[in-house]
């Protein structure tokens, strides 16, 4: 066996082992420190192993943390079968405040209502960072310093992206309604205590699409993370 051949095999073991995405700095301290090989050398690993991968159930795919053997999307209705327990649900209230923030980071709660046209519930911001999807990344430099949100690599990994580069345009995004159609998500959207429309129609128009991306790549996202996609309800 080549050392390449070997170097692949490693990895893939590791990934396999791990269960989470690893970056190629967690990749190089499998290694004793005589044989380390450079990042590089891990990289063409890698992609010789994407390589392998092609035409079969599982891939390599690089996300916000790092590398992780997962399965294809396209199998996902199959395999979340083997989870027979009731996914989270989650409320449109919560699907638009994360999306307001993976598009308008960094960003405070004030902005997120001003948009939005209502309050954002303290158990949305809870539910979010305790998910470890949001963060706080400062305050802004105003009176009451409020907190400035941001997403998180554990975000990316959940929705199996690489960086915030991947969230599509709004001019990509299709409406809300036409989203829920494709996915068959039957049940009527809920809102939150006190969620009364703002009468702003541009600012929901342009959240609706922003949690129809959101509920999509949600969809993608089951296929690795051990839960069902996330459906909308009262409950956050």
């Amino acid at each position: 066996m080549s050392s390449d051949d070997k170097l692949k095999q490693i990895v893939e073991a590791a990934l396999l082992a791990a269960g989470r995405p690893l970056s190629l700095d967690q990749l190089q301290g499998v290694f004793a420190e005589a044989e380390t090989p450079d990042k590089e050398r891990l990289r063409t690993a890698l992609e010789t192993l994407q390589a392998d991968y092609q035409g079969r159930g599982i891939e390599v795919s690089e996300v916000g943390s790092g590398f992780r053997v997962q399965i294809r999307s396209e199998y996902a209705p199959w395999v979340s079968r083997l989870w027979t327990e009731r996914p989270p649900k989650y409320s449109r209230a919560l699907l638009e405040t994360l999306a307001l923030i993976a598009y308008r980071q960094p960003i405070t709660r004030g902005e997120i209502e001003d948009i939005r046209g209502v309050s954002v519930s303290t158990n949305i911001i809870k539910t979010l960072t305790e998910r470890e999807w949001v963060r706080v990344v400062g305050h802004q430099d105003v009176p009451g310093k409020p907190a400035l949100y941001a997403t998180t690599k554990a975000f990316l990994d959940y929705f199996n992206m690489k960086g915030l580069g991947e969230l599509p345009t709004l001019a990509e995004i299709r409406d809300l309604e036409s989203i829920n159609r494709e996915l068959q998500l039957k049940e009527p959207n809920m809102a939150e205590p006190g969620d009364e429309p703002s009468g702003d129609d541009d600012a929901a128009e342009s959240v609706a699409s922003l949690d129809a991306d959101l509920s999509q790549k949600d969809e993608i996202a089951a296929s690795h993370s051990g839960e069902l996609p996330l459906q909308q309800s009262e409950s956050e």
